[in-house]
């Protein structure tokens, strides 16, 4: 049976939102170890930026966005969204720093109603509703909530701020310059905290440095991929698919379990988002 474009590009941004967690699970590792977030941030982007240009080999890439200035603001805000989460990641489990996180395209679609005139459904709102509770209970905000799931909610509202700003530019240029372009500007803005920061090599070090990079520009060119064969926003829904990779992740490597109240905050931050993406595939 052949799969439909849809169900093609679903199996194809699925696998890469599995790979970024794994990304960032290397640099959990590394922060944890003592080598800074900055630094992880930053080797992320410019190792990212060579990995998409050697694989593209320089191909279609539309080198007018670094003269406009929406395509810096986009990159500042992927920049800090970034090097937020890996704060986070250096003190509190992975699959909760994720979910905490994912209050970025809750924020998103609000705010594309709001500035890009975006249309706002019942089940789609009555669904973001459900993932909000989902991190609710992850999070479970009170007086003594943690430092590290107050960077991964920061991390969150600049990523959904992000995703804005890349529905705004989506049919300015084709997605690899996308890529590109934040990939390029985020490691050119924190290049002089990045080299201050640089640590003692050794093989452990380079490896995960190198695994981090790798991991996160494979799961960002299969979503460019993925984005190129059909509507971007009939797989948005499927960047919960992280949720899983994160869970995996943390009790694998960390040996560290959701409790409870997380558990079903994870269930229905990913019920959310799949319910999401089977009614758009309805449509």
């Amino acid at each position: 049976m052949t799969l439909s474009p849809l169900l093609r590009a679903a199996a194809i941004m699925s696998a890469g939102m599995m790979f970024i967690p794994i990304g960032d699970t290397a640099g959990k590792v590394l922060t944890a170890s003592g080598v800074a977030p900055i630094f992880v941030a930053w080797s992320r982007f410019a190792l990212g930026a060579v990995m998409v240009f050697a694989i593209m080999g320089g191909r279609a890439f539309d080198l007018r966005v670094f003269r406009d200035w929406r395509y810096w603001l986009r990159a500042c805000l992927i920049t800090i969204a970034v090097s937020s989460i890996l704060t986070a990641l250096k003190t509190e489990p992975i699959a909760n720093v994720f979910a905490a996180f994912f209050v970025g395209p809750i924020l998103s679609y609000f705010l594309s109603a709001w500035l890009l005139r975006e249309r706002i459904t019942r089940m789609r709102t009555m669904l973001l509703f459900l993932g909000f509770c989902g991190v609710l209970l992850v999070v479970k905000p009170g007086a003594d909530v943690a430092v590290g799931t107050i960077w991964a909610l920061m991390a969150g509202m600049f990523y959904g701020c992000f995703l804005v700003t890349t529905k705004w530019l989506s049919g300015t240029v084709n997605p690899r310059s996308l890529l590109f372009s934040h990939l390029t500007i985020g490691a050119v803005l924190m290049t002089p905290w990045g080299i201050a920061s640089i640590p003692e090599a050794s093989p452990t070090v380079i490896a995960l440095v190198l695994a981090s990079a790798a991991a996160s520009a494979v799961g960002n060119l299969l979503h460019t991929i993925a984005t190129r064969m059909v509507d971007a926003s009939q797989l948005a829904p499927l960047v919960y698919i992280q949720l899983v990779s994160a869970t995996i992740m943390g009790i694998t490597v960390f040996s560290t379990w959701p409790d409870g109240w997380s558990l079903a905050g994870l269930a229905l931050l990913l019920g959310s988002g799949f319910g999401a993406f089977f009614l758009k595939h309805k449509k």
